[in-house]
């Protein structure tokens, strides 16, 4: 989930991108403006033609009225559904987004399990579903499988109970076309990258904190799946089976050396409060990437990024099949 700068750029470089509505919808139409400026989208009639980002919305914190108020205004091409306490809030969502855009936003959900996904399908019969694994960056499952078995054991039960159709994006340790090739293999009909366009330009990051998605390496082992991000930062609202991925700090190593949660909050709370843009194993500073982030070496244009991976995926593609 981006800014608009960003969003707009992959959407223009054929991709779509996306704006995080975080837990306040209401806060999310400025971007959405800004989308439709920086797309020349002004004069388009949004009954007929919709904006081309899409809008993501965590709905254990989310207000339903905010958001349909949001999606029937600019009438994005598609809503990404997260984090819901439970499957069957996900069917009141895509009622209301459909109602909304007079069936002309797509609902994608995101979910990370065989058996949510089934649920999910039979329930609310989406567009897409994004099978997110556990190599994720940022929240997802506590518990759950890396994509190379999920999104073919997710296709597979699927097609069992006739649901074969939906499309399915694969999210999770993803970050150059090798990944994606190998995502489409699996199943995939696409794929889903989120730290690979935190080196983006248009991500317009500190330089603190894209110094640190570019030095860190070994992602299975500088990353960690923990709720201590979410403890110091006082979002404690996820669901019970949601943790975060991001790189192990010093907030993570207190928290395994049995610092009580108050106390880490406390200096966590300081180090913001100074300034402090220390990150990584030395800081506080909270760095939420996936374990492919040891595959982002540099900076480029959104638009770059995109070709690069479409170009370099039907090259793996193209010399797999060549080989056999």
């Amino acid at each position: 989930m981006a800014k608009a700068p960003l969003a707009t750029a992959v959407s223009r470089a054929g991709g779509i991108g996306f704006l995080a509505a975080g837990l306040d919808a209401s806060t999310i139409s400025s971007s959405l403006s800004q989308a439709k400026k920086l797309l020349d989208h002004q004069d388009q009639d949004a009954s007929s033609s919709p904006l081309p980002v899409g809008v993501g919305f965590v709905l254990w914190g989310s207000d339903i009225a905010s958001a349909a108020e949001v999606i029937r205004k600019f009438v994005p091409a598609a809503v990404w559904l997260f984090s819901p306490r439970k499957v069957a809030d996900l069917v009141t969502w895509t009622e209301k987004v459909r109602e909304a855009s007079d069936g002309k936003t797509q609902v994608w959900v995101q979910l990370g399990s065989v058996a949510a996904a089934v649920e999910a399908a039979g329930l609310c019969k989406p567009d897409v579903i994004v099978v997110q694994g556990a190599d994720a960056g940022g929240h997802g499952l506590a518990r759950g499988a890396g994509v190379i078995s999920l999104v073919p054991e997710v296709a597979d039960a699927l097609a069992r109970e006739g649901h074969g159709h939906i499309p399915l994006l694969a999210a999770g340790g993803i970050s150059d076309g090798r990944c994606v090739a190998a995502a489409l293999t699996l199943g995939a009909s696409g794929a889903v990258l989120g730290t690979r366009f935190l080196a983006a330009k248009e991500a317009e990051l500190k330089p603190e904190h894209a110094e640190e998605v570019l030095r860190t390496a070994d992602g299975g082992v500088s990353t960690v799946r923990t709720t201590v991000f979410d403890a110091v930062r006082g979002t404690t609202g996820w669901p019970a089976d949601y943790d975060g991925r991001g790189v192990a700090n010093r907030s993570v190593d207190d928290a395994e050396k049995g610092m009580g949660v108050e106390e880490n909050k406390r200096l966590y709370q300081e180090a913001v409060a100074k300034g402090d843009g220390e990150r990584g194993k030395q800081g506080r500073m909270i760095t939420y990437v996936g374990t492919g982030v040891g595959l982002v070496r540099e900076i480029q244009s959104a638009a770059d990024i995109v070709e690069g991976l479409r170009r370099d995926a039907m090259a793996i593609l193209e010399q797999t099949r060549a080989k056999f």
